[in-house]
């Protein structure tokens, strides 16, 4: 074993690297990393430990549906770079990212297994779920099994992963994310949802209010709106595998349009963060995650009445972070 995850950005690569070459890899999208993916990994670092062998995964960017479907693509749970950075935290050797776009899409399921797993990553054992499909003709675990052993190489089939009945997804989590419900997206994420992105300049009203926002400047995938606990990271040096040095706050966050002070306004995340030194923010990179939800985004009759609201919501969240 290396001792750390290596990224290589192409099959190519890992290639000549030969860090897979007799190991296991786990195949998927892997959005979220949630616990059906975690599943894979444990399983892929189990076969690879019995051939005294390194473990990796190979996933792709971006997203297959993107490519393909792109008006029915869902917004990614996490980008590419914080993906990176969870797989990176599952104790695996390599990560793997192969280009995605339609000339690959049009790859058999034969050729995949033959140039990509056999003939360049080399790899012993091949992890994917239940409802894995490989290349163009889809081809299902039934039919990609033949297709790996002329080969040499295995396929073990993760079974559905659940949680309390439910069978953890990606499109489960966007699910939850879309309800507000983000207490049950960590159960099955397995820690909270976070989201990155970059402190913008506003209007400056909640400076005003004695409650001073930071803007959150994000693609990413926003919860339902309201109010929510959150805790922040800002600034700090983001890597393949991590974040360091960042000052870590925690927080009260409005996720909305701010109807009793703005209208036509687009949803955005907008964070009071407490304990902080009140230095100017703007262009600093930030992340959020989201701890619990506190209640609906409401118009209020006033200004004041907001104002009180916030200040409620200010001692609910301290005592969610106390507890």
């Amino acid at each position: 074993m290396n001792g750390g995850v290596q990224v290589f950005r192409s099959p190519e690569q890992a290639a000549a690297a030969g860090v897979l070459r007799g190991g296991a890899i786990a195949i998927g999208n892997f959005d979220g990393v949630h616990l059906g993916h975690q599943k894979l990994a444990e399983v892929a670092r189990a076969w690879a430990a019995s051939r005294g062998r390194n473990a990796g995964v190979l996933t792709f960017e971006p997203h297959p549906v993107r490519v393909l479907r792109p008006q029915l693509a869902p917004r990614v749970i996490t980008p590419l770079p914080r993906k990176l950075e969870l797989l990176a935290g599952l104790g695996l050797d390599a990560a793997v990212v192969q280009p995605f776009d339609l000339g690959y899409a049009g790859t058999p399921a034969a050729e995949f297994a033959a140039r990509d797993l056999a003939g360049r990553l080399e790899v012993a054992d091949v992890v994917v779920g239940w409802d894995f499909t490989a290349g163009r003709d889809r081809a299902r675990v039934d039919a990609l099994r033949p297709l790996l052993e002329r080969h040499g190489i295995s396929l073990h089939v993760v079974d559905p992963v659940t949680v309390d009945g439910l069978v953890v997804s990606s499109t489960k989590v966007r699910e939850f994310l879309r309800e507000g419900n983000v207490e049950a997206a960590a159960q099955l994420l397995t820690r909270p949802y976070d989201l990155d992105g970059e402190v913008a300049r506003g209007a400056g009203r909640g400076r005003g209010f004695g409650f001073p926002t930071a803007n959150v400047a994000t693609t990413g995938l926003l919860p339902a709106n309201g109010v929510y606990v959150v805790r922040a990271e800002l600034g700090g040096v983001r890597r393949e595998t991590g974040l360091s040095g960042a000052s870590v706050h925690g927080g009260v966050c409005n996720v909305g349009v701010k109807p009793t002070v703005e209208s036509g306004a687009s949803p955005v995340a907008e964070a009071h963060l407490f304990d902080f030194d009140g230095r100017d923010l703007y262009g600093t990179p930030i992340r959020l995650a989201f701890l619990a939800r506190l209640r609906d985004e409401r118009r209020f009759p006033s200004v004041e009445a907001l104002r009180a609201q916030i200040a409620r919501d200010v001692e609910a969240a301290r005592r969610v972070l106390a507890g």
